[in-house]
């Protein structure tokens, strides 16, 4: 039998048939793995290899395809659930992906406590020992006599102690640790987390067990490892945060089985993960009052309406270029508005250097945030704070015109919730809300009428 040889990328997944020095298609130098794989003889024609023609899968009408709800579990973690859709699915394949040390492993060995309440739980470690897990365990409170532990790297010896187990949640704990002894590449290789993760996903949907796999994510931000990872599991989950800051936020990039606009937010104490049931009220503790450069944004994070706090800092450049920099919010949409406020509004930043920060270590996406934004950019360039009690939300187009932004009422119900006074949006039916005395909103068509109405016609 002939062995075909092909050439991966151990860092984008590209395959070739020869080898490079540098990936073409990332660009990363001596990353390309060879490996070989047999080459499968064709069968003969009119039979069926491996299978029995009477066993085998046929057709169905689609009409005639039986369909119930799904099988679903609490993990006793409502953020998680949130994030999951409602709870974990029966025989479900989930990976869970973030930085090293992020919280991974202790958000889901603290999930195994719940879990254990109602299922069988295993729990594989690739990365610590016995006696590590177990004093983590107790650090965290966690014991159960439904909860296993195993520490164990091949893939072969897992499946045979799963097999005797039968337990109904697998937790793997990291797929770039696992390895099959009959490839020959090490662990964490492209081939390795490929074939492994793919033994895995078919022994979740054989025997309907529910499996979450750790993954840790490369230098770029993306899952280490072939991209065709993220297309072979059910759910892709990135925990998120900075370690220096305790919050860490839980989104699901991917979900079969509910929304992917959905967010977790935790906090890091001593003794683990602290669900943040009220992240808006979390993130503006601390907000400094008649201070310039900042501004409240309201966000929807799937069907929840967050508060954040905006932060910028405009100062004059000693350099010929002026520096940008952006945390929290993207690079080039912040260049893209401040050229915006210097061309509609007349803000002369092109002498000036530009910082923006989202407080709590929370990255937003929404295009809602860009009045907000220009907002604290202009209450920096004028070192005038905006009035105490005012919050913003709304999309700013190319010509300086405020664009209306979904699911206002929610956004103005949670300013109202948490006391304040003023919020400035684009002009919008609202429906009809019940608003209180003393809470003003304000309408503007364009961004320039919106930084008249923030800090008053100058």
């Amino acid at each position: 039998m002939k062995q075909k040889t092909t050439f991966l990328c151990s860092e984008c997944g590209y395959e070739s048939s020869k080898w490079y020095g540098k990936c073409p298609s990332c660009g990363a130098w001596n990353t390309m793995d060879e490996f070989k794989e047999a080459k499968v003889t064709a069968a003969p024609r009119g039979t069926l290899p491996k299978t029995d023609r009477r066993t085998r899968n046929k057709p169905l009408e689609i009409a005639k395809i039986q369909t119930q709800e799904e099988l679903r579990f609490h993990t006793g973690i409502s953020e998680l659930d949130r994030v999951l859709g409602g709870g974990a699915v029966r025989g479900s394949f989930v990976l869970v992906g973030g930085e090293p040390g992020i919280g991974k492993s202790t958000l889901l060995l603290q999930m195994c406590q719940e879990m254990c309440r109602q299922a069988k739980v295993l729990y594989v470690s690739g990365e610590e020992s016995l006696r590590q897990i177990r004093l983590r365990a107790d650090r965290l409170h966690i014991s159960s006599p439904e909860l296993f532990v195993l520490a164990e790297t091949d893939l072969e010896e897992i499946i045979e102690e799963t097999e005797l187990l039968r337990p109904d949640v697998l937790i793997v704990d990291s797929i770039q640790t696992i390895y099959k002894s009959d490839l020959s590449s090490a662990p964490g290789n492209t081939t390795q987390i490929k074939e492994c993760a793919m033994t895995l996903m078919q022994y979740a949907k054989r025997h309907t067990v529910t499996i979450f796999i750790v993954g840790h994510v490369n230098k770029e931000g993306t899952l280490a490892g072939p991209k065709i990872l993220e297309h072979m599991v059910d759910c892709v989950l990135y925990f998120e945060g900075e370690k220096q800051v305790s919050f860490r936020c839980l989104r699901a990039a991917k979900n079969r089985f509910g929304s992917t606009n959905e967010i977790g937010v935790f906090e890091m104490s001593d003794c683990g993960l602290i669900e943040v049931p009220n992240p808006s009220a979390a993130m503006l503790s601390g907000h400094p009052m008649d201070a310039s450069g900042n501004c409240i944004a309201c966000t929807m994070e799937g069907s929840r309406p967050i508060l954040a706090e905006i932060q910028a800092l405009v100062t004059k450049t000693a350099y010929g270029t002026p520096r940008r920099m952006s945390a929290g919010v993207d690079y080039n949409r912040m260049v893209l508005l401040l050229a915006i406020l210097e061309k509609r509004v007349g803000l002369y930043l092109s002498s000036s250097d530009t910082y923006i920060n989202v407080i709590g270590g929370m990255r937003l996406d929404e295009p809602a945030i860009d009045l907000p934004i220009a907002l604290a950019v202009t209450s920096s360039y004028r070192d005038q704070a905006l009035p105490e009690g005012v919050m913003a939300f709304g999309e700013v187009g190319l010509t300086g015109e405020l664009r209306a932004v979904t699911a206002a009422g929610q956004r103005i119900h949670e300013a109202i919730r948490l006391g304040f006074t003023t919020c400035i949006m684009p002009k919008q039916d609202i429906g009809r809300m019940d608003i209180p005395d003393g809470f003003r909103i304000i309408q503007t068509d364009n961004i320039a009428q919106a930084i008249g109405a923030a800090f008053g016609r100058q």
